[in-house]
Parts: structure tokens; C-alpha cells; sequence
């Protein structure tokens, strides 16, 4: 990574390795994106749908905590879902601030619509890494997450 910055060679190494990390993430998910178009659905509303799906009913925060979003914009992509009737929220009764959001059938039929051929793109993307490069790369990457709690 080229930098006006004086860096030394662990910074520079760890700026070029963490760079290359996110414009593979970027070009990846430009890759296998735009078939969520096809189903209405943006990149960030398919993994709020596909969450619901995995762990059912969730507090709206629990939401944005599980894909990793702002509160706030997870707001957002709440509002579109439950204008296109693929989700409802239901307030608390106990305790108004929070918010559930559910999953709706229509929203259900479309996740399991969609999903086959994310995964199938995804699939197709990762063909370019052997077996154990994926391996490998799923360890180094749960490395980094891990580093959070220590």
C-alpha cells in the first residue's frame, strides 16, 4: 500500500495485507450481489431477512448487532422490508423501546427463493481457492474476529 506516510515494514505489511482484505471483500460482494436485485432485495436487506430466517423473531438491535450494522441504518433497511411486507415489527408491551422485528410468509417465501442461488454464487467464487485455501481462509479470518474479546 502506498502511503505519504512514513510507515515502518510491520505497518506497511499490515496496512497491504488489510487493504488487500477489504477490496477482496468488496469485489467479492460486487460479484455475487446482483442477483439480489432481481429479487427487489438490497445487500443489507437480504442479510436482514436471512438472519430472521436463521434465529427467528429478534429485537430490532439484536438485528443490527448479527449482520454487523448501525442501529440506525438498520432502521432504514427495517422501514423498506416492512413497506414491501417482508417483515413486521411488534412493540414491546413491557418496555416500548424495544422493538421485534419478525419475519412475515412473504418475507419467508423470498429468502428461501433467493437463497439457493446466493449460496450458489458464492460457491462459484470461492471455486478459484483450493479446498484447504478456503479452509485456511476461514481460519485466519475467525483469528481476526476472535481478537475482539481478548
Amino acid at each position: 500500500m502506498s502511503t505519504p506516510h512514513k510507515v515502518s515494514t510491520e505497518q506497511a505489511r499490515a496496512l497491504n495485507a488489510y487493504v488487500r482484505l477489504m477490496r477482496a471483500v468488496e469485489f467479492v460482494t460486487r460479484r455475487i450481489s446482483p442477483h439480489l436485485a432481481t429479487h427487489g432485495l438490497t445487500w443489507s436487506q437480504f442479510e436482514v431477512l436471512e438472519a430472521l430466517n436463521q434465529f427467528g423473531s429478534l429485537c430490532q438491535n439484536t438485528v443490527a448487532e448479527k449482520i454487523l450494522k448501525s442501529p440506525a441504518n438498520i432502521t432504514t433497511v427495517i422501514d423498506n422490508l416492512e413497506k414491501q411486507k417482508l417483515v413486521r415489527r411488534e412493540r414491546s408491551a413491557e418496555d416500548r423501546r424495544f422493538v421485534t422485528v419478525h419475519l412475515t410468509e412473504e418475507g419467508r417465501r423470498l429468502i428461501h427463493e433467493a437463497c439457493p442461488r446466493h449460496i450458489a454464487a458464492i460457491v462459484e467464487e470461492m471455486k478459484i481457492l483450493s479446498k484447504s485455501e478456503q479452509e485456511e481462509l476461514s481460519r485466519l479470518c475467525r483469528k481476526l474476529e476472535l481478537k475482539e474479546g481478548k
